[in-house]
Protein backbone atom coordinates (compact mmCIF):
# COMPACT_ATOMS: atom_id res chain seq x y z
CA UNK A 1 0.00 0.00 0.00
CA UNK A 2 1.59 3.31 -0.63
CA UNK A 3 -0.30 6.66 0.79
CA UNK A 4 1.37 10.18 0.55
CA UNK A 5 0.96 12.22 3.39
CA UNK A 6 2.29 15.83 3.74
CA UNK A 7 4.27 17.16 6.84
CA UNK A 8 6.54 19.73 8.74
CA UNK A 9 10.08 19.18 9.76
CA UNK A 10 10.85 20.14 13.29
CA UNK A 11 14.23 19.36 13.80
CA UNK A 12 14.57 15.60 13.38
CA UNK A 13 11.15 14.89 13.40
CA UNK A 14 8.36 15.01 10.97
CA UNK A 15 4.70 15.61 11.97
CA UNK A 16 1.99 14.70 9.59
CA UNK A 17 -0.42 16.54 8.94
CA UNK A 18 -2.67 13.13 8.68
CA UNK A 19 -2.50 10.05 10.78
CA UNK A 20 -1.09 6.96 9.59
CA UNK A 21 -3.10 4.11 7.98
CA UNK A 22 -0.68 1.54 9.87
CA UNK A 23 -0.75 -0.05 13.21
CA UNK A 24 1.78 0.65 16.36
CA UNK A 25 4.88 -1.13 15.40
CA UNK A 26 4.40 -1.20 11.84
CA UNK A 27 7.43 -1.09 9.39
CA UNK A 28 7.84 1.17 7.17
CA UNK A 29 9.77 2.50 3.86
CA UNK A 30 9.39 6.12 3.94
CA UNK A 31 10.19 8.56 0.84
CA UNK A 32 10.69 12.41 0.95
CA UNK A 33 10.21 14.99 -1.19
CA UNK A 34 10.27 18.77 -0.19
CA UNK A 35 7.09 20.74 -1.80
CA UNK A 36 7.43 24.24 -2.45
CA UNK A 37 5.92 26.28 0.22
CA UNK A 38 2.93 28.39 -0.86
CA UNK A 39 3.87 31.19 1.89
CA UNK A 40 5.08 34.61 1.00
CA UNK A 41 7.05 36.77 3.15
CA UNK A 42 4.62 38.69 5.72
CA UNK A 43 1.84 35.74 6.07
CA UNK A 44 3.42 35.18 9.64
CA UNK A 45 2.33 38.79 10.61
CA UNK A 46 -1.16 38.36 8.92
CA UNK A 47 -1.53 35.47 10.80
CA UNK A 48 -1.31 37.11 14.50
CA UNK A 49 -2.59 40.31 13.13
CA UNK A 50 -5.05 41.42 15.92
CA UNK A 51 -4.13 38.73 18.54
CA UNK A 52 -4.14 41.15 21.38
CA UNK A 53 -6.94 43.27 20.26
CA UNK A 54 -8.67 43.02 23.19
CA UNK A 55 -5.90 42.69 25.63
CA UNK A 56 -6.10 45.58 28.40
CA UNK A 57 -3.46 44.90 29.86
CA UNK A 58 -1.17 45.04 26.67
CA UNK A 59 -2.84 48.27 25.87
CA UNK A 60 -1.50 49.30 28.92
CA UNK A 61 2.42 48.00 28.71
CA UNK A 62 2.05 49.83 25.28
CA UNK A 63 0.83 53.13 26.43
CA UNK A 64 3.89 53.05 29.04
CA UNK A 65 6.47 52.16 25.97
CA UNK A 66 4.91 55.21 24.07
CA UNK A 67 5.62 57.54 26.52
CA UNK A 68 9.09 56.54 27.52
CA UNK A 69 10.03 57.11 23.57
CA UNK A 70 8.38 60.57 23.86
CA UNK A 71 10.23 61.43 27.06
CA UNK A 72 13.90 59.99 24.81
CA UNK A 73 12.86 62.56 22.34
CA UNK A 74 12.60 65.95 24.06
CA UNK A 75 15.58 67.34 24.39
CA UNK A 76 17.57 67.56 27.67
CA UNK A 77 19.05 70.66 28.59
CA UNK A 78 22.24 71.11 30.64
CA UNK A 79 22.05 73.90 33.26
CA UNK A 80 24.91 76.11 33.17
Amino acid sequence: MTKTLHGVIHGKTIELADALPFGEGAEVEIQVRAIRSTRKPGDGFLRTEGALADDTEWDAIMEEVQQGRKFERQPQWEEQ
